[in-house]
C-alpha cells in the first residue's frame, strides 16, 4: 500500500511531523555550525552583524525545537537526507573564486534568504500538522520560529537594499 492510500491517522501524521521536524532541526544545527565561515567571508559590516544576529536566532529556534521533541517524548534523528544541509554543504557556492566582494556578499544574502524561505515553508507545514494533532504547545513554538524566520528574511532584504545604497 502506498502512502497516498493510507488513511492519515494520528500516528502517521505524527511520523510525518517528526520527519519534517528532524529535517528542519538538523538543517539549522548544520547551519549554525558553519555560520562563522559566512561571517568571515562577508565583507560588508552590516551583513556581518546580521549574520551574527541570525546565528543567535537559529540557536533560539533550535532550543524551541528541543522543547518540541521533549513534549513529544522523542529524540531527534539525523537519518534522512537533508536539503538544508545540502545547500550549506555546497558552501553557498563560495568556494568559487570571486573577483569582487559584492559577489560573495550577495551570494551569502541570497542563500540565507533561500534557507529562510525553506524554514518559513517548513514551519507552516509543521504548524498545519501540529494543529491537526492538537499539539498546541508545538504550534506556539513553531509560530515563534516562523516569526523569526520572517523577520530574518526581512532583515536580509534590508541588508540587500542597504548594500546597493552604500
Amino acid at each position: 500500500m502506498t502512502a497516498t492510500n493510507k488513511v492519515l491517522n494520528d500516528e502517521l501524521l505524527r511520523q510525518v511531523f517528526i520527519h519534517n521536524l528532524d529535517r528542519l532541526y538538523f538543517g539549522k544545527h548544520y547551519l549554525v555550525t558553519h555560520i562563522d565561515d559566512l561571517v568571515r567571508r562577508a565583507s560588508f559590516r552590516s551583513l556581518k552583524l546580521a549574520l551574527d544576529e541570525f546565528a543567535d536566532d537559529i540557536k533560539l529556534q533550535i532550543k524551541r525545537m528541543d522543547e518540541i521533541y521533549r513534549l513529544l517524548n522523542v529524540s531527534p534523528s539525523d537519518a534522512n537526507c537533508n536539503p538544508i544541509k545540502a545547500i550549506v554543504r555546497d558552501n553557498f557556492c563560495l568556494d568559487e573564486p570571486k573577483s569582487l566582494d559584492i559577489l560573495t556578499d550577495t551570494d551569502i544574502i541570497l542563500y540565507i534568504q533561500i534557507l529562510e524561505h525553506l524554514s518559513i515553508t517548513a514551519c507552516r507545514h509543521l504548524k498545519t500538522i501540529a494543529v491537526s494533532l492538537n499539539f498546541k504547545e508545538a504550534d506556539q513554538l513553531l509560530t515563534e520560529c516562523f516569526d523569526e524566520s520572517v523577520d530574518n528574511d526581512n532583515l536580509f532584504m534590508l541588508i540587500n537594499k542597504e548594500y546597493y545604497k552604500s
